[in-house]
């Protein structure tokens, strides 16, 4: 019998995941609240907001698996990320069904520098970071209380087509494709592990379909890390020509978080490229293996979906 895999979110790693479960002949239904543009055939989709925990089970009935790609608007992840979360979690109760769920590495806080592994604590100071921590916590006591069961999959910062609003996204490749400077905020010679939206959903799949992914939290593997400037010279041979870059001063964006909740947004996140930024991803390639995108093809493959996308 065919299982029922139901993906909330259709943003830049949900869609990959909705089009990485398609692929694999699953039954697949997409949740979000408005329509997206485009799906893959035989996707079925459901408009639902997750904040209602009745709207997002009912959503998900038949499901064996569901999955949480949702995010909230940066500067008010507070208020509204936690009720996203805690619909689907409720919809997956209620269904039986496997809660996978997409992290980032805010939770943790700096590493100090160190690679960080599954088992970092979740030591975070910023704002945004007590907030994922308390929400992993939740995720938790829920699978502790046997009421669901969970795998956690946790990216770093992520790149590819749709990641436009990252530290990677349309700030360097859009900028390098029509002669402006690529902008960055922190130190560019320093390793920094980058994460590449297919691999990334690839990985989801498999926390999704593999019964040794139960109960664990899993880095979910990517390209080799380098630094970013090595990065950013990939980009250059990609497109045939230098990128110009401009770096703001981690106390310039202190200054203007004063006045703007986005930049105050990002200097509290800040830490992660004034140290070396490391995911060790030894867990994860141990249990499942180790294929995913070669860098200089994930950039490859972004350089052209940017191209298609500007037209450059």
């Amino acid at each position: 019998m065919t299982e029922k895999h139901v993906v909330f979110g259709t943003g830049q790693v949900g869609h990959a995941l909705i089009e990485q479960l398609a692929r694999s002949g699953n039954d697949v239904r997409a949740v979000s609240l408005h329509r997206p543009s485009a799906l893959p055939e035989g996707v079925d989709w459901r408009a639902a907001d997750a904040t209602d925990p009745e709207a997002a089970a009912d959503a998900s009935k038949g499901a064996s698996v569901v999955y949480q790609c949702l995010n909230a608007p940066y500067t008010k992840w507070p208020e509204l990320f936690p009720p996203l979360q805690r619909g689907v979690l409720a919809a997956a109760e209620r269904t039986d069904a496997l809660l996978v769920t997409l992290e980032n590495l805010y939770s943790y806080g700096s590493s100090g520098g160190k690679p960080m592994t599954e088992d970092h604590p979740l030591a975070a100071t910023s704002v945004k970071g007590r907030t994922r921590a308390a929400m992993t916590r939740e995720l938790l006591a829920a699978a502790e209380a046997s009421r669901v069961r969970i795998a956690i999959g946790r990216a770093s910062d992520l790149f590819g087509a749709g990641a436009t609003e990252t530290a990677l996204g349309s700030r360097v490749f859009a900028n390098a494709l029509v002669g402006k400077r690529a902008d960055f905020i922190g130190k560019l010679d320093l390793p920094h592990t980058y994460s590449y939206v297919p691999d990334v959903a690839n990985g989801l799949a498999t926390l999704g379909s593999d019964e040794r992914a139960i109960g664990g939290t899993w880095h979910l593997p990517g390209p080799e890390t380098v630094t970013t400037r090595a990065i950013i010279e990939l980009v250059a041979g990609e497109i045939g020509r230098t990128v110009g870059v401009r770096v703001m001063p981690t106390l310039a964006v202190r200054a203007l978080g004063l006045f703007s909740p986005m930049m105050r947004g990002l200097a509290e996140m800040a830490y992660e490229f004034e140290e070396p930024f490391v995911l060790d991803t030894t867990k994860y390639r141990s249990t499942f293996g180790t294929a995913t995108t070669p860098l200089s093809t994930a950039i490859a493959e972004t350089v052209g979906w940017y191209r298609s996308d500007v037209g450059a």
